[in-house]
């Protein structure tokens, strides 16, 4: 098997992985908004998995990089720079006094997350047929 078959292919599965974290995220603010989990829970569980989502985008920017898939690196680059940022000014983590000031604006920025991952996926998947064909011939 070709090693970028791999490559693909082990991208799309961090893509899902990332795509689970936005999910659960999201699941943890719509449990808040319909008070079924109280805020410093959900506060706790949306902290203990942002550093993981950062840590696996980065994974995954770095397997595009030394695949030399330069157009999905490039892809992944704004959502990299916009975690690194909220890291540097410390506003990656979800503020239990704030938090239902700024749930509208938690959950539209993890939706914008996930449409974008979505995206990153359907291009993965093009690439990874691309890449299965190709060889074929």
């Amino acid at each position: 098997m070709d090693w970028s078959i791999l490559s693909w292919l082990l991208s799309f599965f961090i893509l899902i992985a990332l795509i689970g974290i936005i999910i659960f995220q999201l699941m943890c603010l719509a449990d808040l908004e319909f008070d079924y989990i109280n805020p410093y829970d959900s506060a706790r569980r949306i902290n203990s998995v942002v550093l993981p989502e950062f840590g696996t985008l980065g994974a995954l920017c770095f397997l595009f990089l030394i695949s030399g898939h330069w157009f999905m690196f490039i892809l992944c680059l704004p959502y990299l720079y916009y975690n690194a940022r909220m890291y540097m000014r410390r506003q990656h983590l979800v503020d239990v006094t704030e938090i239902f000031n700024m749930l509208n604006w938690e959950k539209k920025q993890r939706l914008v997350k996930l449409v974008y991952l979505i995206v990153l996926v359907f291009f993965t998947i093009f690439w990874m047929i691309w890449s299965v064909l190709d060889e074929d011939t």
